[in-house]
């Protein structure tokens, strides 16, 4: 039994969602999202939360269960607060800064990487060593998270690149004589 699947996902004020068949769609400050279950689930709209109820016993239905209601859950969080990942850049001369749609990184190569914001995301330097990525769905946020931080990924011996702002980077010792 998916013990996440029982609670329903509670809706905070200014958010609302809507049922039609096996789509949801919720609407909140920052924008609106929806997602399509798959037809192990069922979903419903009461007393102001979302609830998913499996339609069988199989262990599909039970998979299904607890994957849509963090599904559902996701689209409440992403439009009422929404997603953030923060990136920090080390190293001597490494720097970022926004210009208009454009992240422009040096990042120690011959020339300067020019990423382009994708639309659904806002990406901001408040500082020239940190980036901040902010959305409402997760898995873009995540996603170009993930593509800025592949352009200099942290090395292990002095742990110059870019890397998430929690992310703990194994130090190796050098070279002995």
């Amino acid at each position: 039994m998916s013990r996440i699947g029982k609670r329903p996902v509670a809706l905070p004020s200014g958010v609302e969602a809507k049922v039609s068949g096996q789509t949801v769609e919720v609407k909140g400050p920052k924008g609106t999202r929806s997602f399509t279950a798959t037809d192990d689930v069922t979903l419903s709209v009461e007393d102001g939360a979302v609830s998913v109820v499996p339609r069988g016993t199989s262990k599909r239905a039970r998979q299904q269960w607890g994957m849509s209601r963090t599904m559902v859950a996701n689209l409440v969080h992403g439009v009422s607060e929404g997603f953030k990942k923060e990136l920090e850049i080390n190293g001597v001369g490494y720097r970022a800064q926004m210009q208009g749609d454009v992240l422009k990184l040096n990042l120690g190569y011959s020339h300067e990487v020019n990423f382009t914001v994708p639309e659904g995301v806002t990406i901001t330097a408040p500082k020239v060593t940190q980036i901040v990525v902010e959305g409402s769905d997760q898995q873009l946020v995540g996603q170009v998270a993930a593509n800025i931080r592949e352009w200099r990924a942290p090395e292990p011996y002095k742990g110059k690149g870019i890397k998430y702002k929690d992310e703990y980077i194994f130090r190796k010792e050098g070279k002995k004589k």
